[in-house]
């Protein structure tokens, strides 16, 4: 189940209030709700609490003698920016509350006080400290001496994947990089070039999938003039462009069969013969390849050589998807949230604790890419400076999880049996990112099985396989 922003089901809390009756009132209140309440006349002595001991709220009269509730706020939000502020206002000071609200205050509560509304507010205010908390606490505990700046997260699949690239940037052997679309695979191979000894030779880039045959030949090695009909001119292929650094072919599992030997090749002499030249030029590259597909079930089928895959795999990396890193979730949203806003010049500032809950529950089939793309729309469409959930595509806030609930006594969250076993079996195909082998042999099917279960479910699983 994904991680959640945990919020405290009670908190510190002090009121300031010159009136003691209505401190009274507030005390007794909000220490049935469970909170522990602390009381102050004025704001100077306010500002002395907040500054000898802890507090997760304050909520505070405007009116008062000597500094005025406005000032409190300033005073607050630069002094405690993670303590929220609540002001009481009457309904004749409904500009003041404006006022306050500008400087800084989370929301505001009319006179007379209605305590279950107070009480539904406060969870409000908790809620967006909790999770922006949430957000500082992630940020505190990335170990910026991983040395991976394209890359955040902190859950555990992530520091797992620091580890390993620490270690193979340091090598000069060939990587296969696997895991689903938009889980950042170019950017841990451009990871793995910053950290290698080839840094500061060049990184080149091709998607193997985005060229028919004739030209990703040239592309890759290169060709003299007059090797076919437009070929006016000699041209340097990637592998010479590379020389000395890094070559990342990317979608490597979408190359065409005929091109594939004449890669191993390359790979093996470390040699390039440019397409209609009768000499080899040498290279010195290292190769990072990248693929969404399965490989392995791919070489089964006779659609990708299993001499080449022996070549490129020689250290496997795979990506874990977005839904399996938990509140990464949100630490990614914040950076993409503030990459847009600052882009677009737009204030908004962060996620209401509703969106936040909408963006942990969803699966992310696009990964990063999608989360940045729905980042972008948020901060385009918002209205506040803050994103709420309504701001959010509609997949993401109707979405509902996948997971089975089975040990509840609520019959509404109960299904039947086959529905059951259609979840799980796609959440197995899910977590081993489409490999049909795997997840048959995980699930006690042979393939033909699954493939018919995944056909009656509206999957096409011989096209996802090719």
């Amino acid at each position: 189940m994904p991680s959640r922003v945990v919020v405290p089901t009670h908190a510190r809390i002090l009121v300031v209030d010159d009136d003691s009756s209505m401190c009274e009132l507030l005390e007794d209140g909000l220490r049935e709700q469970g909170h522990d309440v602390e009381t102050q006349r004025d704001a100077q002595h306010a500002l002395s609490a907040l500054d000898e001991r802890n507090f997760e709220l304050v909520l505070t009269d405007l009116n008062m003698p000597g500094m005025h509730g406005i000032e409190l706020c300033r005073r607050i939000v630069e002094q405690r920016p993670d303590v929220p502020v609540l002001v009481l206002t009457g309904f004749g000071t409904m500009e003041s509350a404006v006022q306050a609200m500008r400087a800084g205050a989370y929301d505001f509560i009319t006179k007379p006080i209605d305590l279950d509304a107070l009480a539904l507010v406060l969870r409000r205010a908790l809620d967006c400290r909790a999770l922006r908390e949430e957000i500082r606490r992630l940020r505190r505990e990335i170990d910026l001496s991983h040395g991976f700046p394209g890359l955040l997260g902190e859950s555990p699949a992530m520091h797992q994947l620091y580890e390993l690239l620490a270690r193979v940037a340091e090598t000069e052997t060939s990587v296969l990089v696997t895991g689903e679309s938009g889980t950042g695979k170019e950017v841990v191979a451009r990871s793995i070039h910053q950290r290698s000894a080839r840094r500061e030779r060049p990184f080149v880039a091709i998607n193997c999938a985005a060229m028919p045959e004739q030209l990703l030949e040239s592309e890759l090695f290169g060709h003299v003039r007059g090797a076919f009909t437009d070929a006016r001119t000699n041209k340097t292929g990637l592998f010479v462009q590379a020389n000395g650094g890094t070559i990342f072919l990317d979608e490597i599992g979408d190359m065409p069969i005929g091109l594939q030997p004449k890669l191993l090749r390359v790979l093996q002499e470390r040699r390039v013969r440019p397409v209609g030249a009768t000499s080899e030029v040498p290279i010195d590259v290292r190769v990072v390849a990248a693929t969404n597909r399965d490989l392995e079930q791919a070489v089964e089928e006779r659609r990708f050589r299993e001499d080449l895959y022996f070549r490129i795999n020689v250290i496997h990396l795979e990506l874990p998807p977005l839904r399996a890193r938990g509140n990464d979730v949100l630490l990614l949203a914040q950076h993409l949230l503030e990459h847009h806003a600052k882009k677009s010049q737009r204030a908004v500032l962060g996620l209401t604790p509703a969106a936040a809950e909408k963006l942990v529950r969803y699966s992310w089939p696009g990964n990063v890419r999608e989360l940045g793309n729905c980042m972008e729309r948020a901060v385009a469409l918002a209205k506040y400076d803050q994103i709420r959930a309504e701001d959010l595509p509609d997949r993401v806030r109707t979405h509902k999880s996948s997971y089975v609930i089975v040990a509840s006594d609520d019959p509404s969250e109960l299904v039947p049996m086959d529905e059951v076993e259609r979840r799980y079996v796609l959440r197995v195909l899910a977590a081993v990112n489409g490999n049909k082998a795997t997840a048959a042999r995980i699930l006690g099917f042979d393939r033909k099985t699954l493939y018919r279960k995944l056909e009656r479910y509206g999957v096409n699983a011989r096209e996802e396989a090719s």
